[in-house]
């Protein structure tokens, strides 16, 4: 698959890059082990000051950043502009509380003296993907760099330039030559690089049938992995809830990122006393949403990323409709330039049309009934995927019970789903296993070394030993 730039808006190819040669690749490998034999004794000082330098570019240089995101993948550039500033975020997140988060943790065994040491891994690959090009890098980037590891991004073949962009970013801020770098390989080239020694972990952001595969090479090759896959969340609402606030909701959690989100809301489950007062307003809405070009301020969705993105979207719709649901707003391929799709909104929807079983990855919304709150649960349920769930309801013991029941890896009450380097992000079932974010991303690439010393074997530390 070509690695290249292609303007969602107009499907015009603008820039192509060759992939690295064996020969590149091994170079690239090499220094990132030699990098890490050194980068990771640095002070942490030094990787706090550069971490605090990249966040200072993502928020000077957001419009830069943003155009490079809204030209190779078709996201609102308001949008884009406010992914580079979460990532500034994200890092001066780390600044503050990396220390912390690697300080040896004391022990309690009695008279011995006892901790647990976190110590990097070595070099780390990261498969990402298009949707968030900058802050799917971030968030694994942030953490890992703070803690000592160094980065080997392998990104998505459609956000070269965003790739590009990164590693400057980095080097910029004053991070080693060796301590974040661009792969350009192709795919067929990524277990290569999972089972070379010199890579010690592997995360991966995309498909489920991605995870399926690096998953398995990461295992073969006794690698810890950490997989953040797709997902399929339910948005539930019940009587109890503010209708209009729940509607206005729901809608940009299910049109974020043109619809182009593991947590962005899918399916509406909603209690049968306020479903059709819902579904007016929310197919109301969805019909008034503003489509077009995405450098407009005032347009809220742009293109799909890819022709084939859109294509297996619209297939996905066909099915469902063909089986026996109802679109009352949306639902047909717009002609013209670019690769654009309309809000859609799926209604009396059969449970095995794609629409019911699959994660529809575009602005089309589907609609569920239930007759209370163990219906919604068992609803939410349904699903192979288990990322996220937003409950909408006023009531403490119903929002408890939803916590509880919905089998997810986060649960969000009267908010949607969102990203925050302050908790932890990840999911359960076919979404993935591992975390992202927050103290349980930091120390998923560390080693948590336990260290026992008898009592009175050694002289107490001194306080500059302690800190070492």
């Amino acid at each position: 698959m070509a690695i290249a730039t292609i303007e969602p808006t107009t499907g015009t190819t603008l820039r192509t890059f060759q992939a690295l040669s064996p020969e590149e690749t091994e170079a690239r490998l090499h220094l990132a082990e030699e990098t890490f034999r050194t980068y990771r004794h640095t002070p942490f000082a030094d990787r706090k000051r550069w971490l605090a330098r990249a966040a200072e570019f993502l928020d000077s240089e957001a419009a830069t950043f943003g155009r490079i995101m809204t030209q190779e993948m078709g996201k609102p550039f308001e949008a884009a502009k406010a992914e580079s500033q979460k990532c500034a975020q994200a890092c001066r997140y780390y600044v503050e509380h990396g220390e912390a988060y690697l300080r040896d943790e004391p022990i309690d065994t009695g008279k011995d003296r006892s901790y647990v040491r976190y110590e990097p891994l070595g070099p780390v690959l990261a498969i990402m993907p298009w949707n968030f090009p900058f802050w799917q890098v971030i968030r694994f980037a942030a953490p890992a760099l703070i803690a000592g590891n160094v980065g080997l991004l392998k990104h998505a073949h459609n956000v070269p330039q965003c790739a590009l962009a990164l590693e400057d970013l980095f080097l910029r801020a004053g991070f080693p030559r060796g301590a974040f770098q661009n792969l350009f390989i192709e795919t067929r080239d990524i277990e290569r690089v999972i089972e070379d020694t010199r890579v010690k972990a592997v995360t991966l952001t995309g498909s489920e049938g991605a995870g399926r595969a690096v998953g398995a090479q990461a295992g073969k090759a006794l690698k810890k992995v950490v997989l953040e896959l797709g997902g399929s969340d339910p948005f539930i609402v019940m009587p109890s809830a503010k209708l209009e606030e729940a509607v206005e909701t729901a809608v940009k959690a299910r049109l974020i990122n043109n619809g182009q989100s593991c947590i962005a809301a899918k399916r509406f489950i909603v209690h049968d006393a306020i479903y059709p007062e819902f579904e007016r307003r929310f197919v109301e809405r969805m019909g008034r949403v503003k489509v077009g070009d995405p450098m407009e301020p005032q347009t809220e969705v742009g293109p799909l990323a890819t022709e084939g993105i859109r294509q297996g979207l619209h297939a996905q719709v066909e099915k469902s409709l063909a089986a026996g649901a109802k679109a009352p707003v949306g639902g047909k391929l717009p002609t013209g330039a670019g690769y654009y799709y309309p809000p859609t909104v799926l209604t009396d929807v059969p449970d095995a049309s794609p629409a019911a079983r699959e994660e529809l990855f575009g602005p089309v919304a589907v609609l569920f009934r239930a007759k209370d709150v163990e219906h919604a649960i068992a609803l939410a349920n349904d699903t192979p995927y288990g990322l996220g769930a937003s409950v909408w309801t006023r009531e403490e013991a119903e929002a408890q019970r939803f916590i509880a029941g919905i089998e997810t890896g986060m649960v969000f009450v009267n908010a949607m789903v969102a990203s925050d380097a302050r908790l932890p992000f990840g999911g359960v079932k076919n979404s993935g296993h591992g975390r992202e974010l927050a103290l349980h991303g930091l120390r998923e690439f560390l080693n948590a070394k336990t260290v026992r010393i008898s009592a009175g074997a050694l002289p107490p530390p001194t306080e500059a030993s302690a800190n070492e």
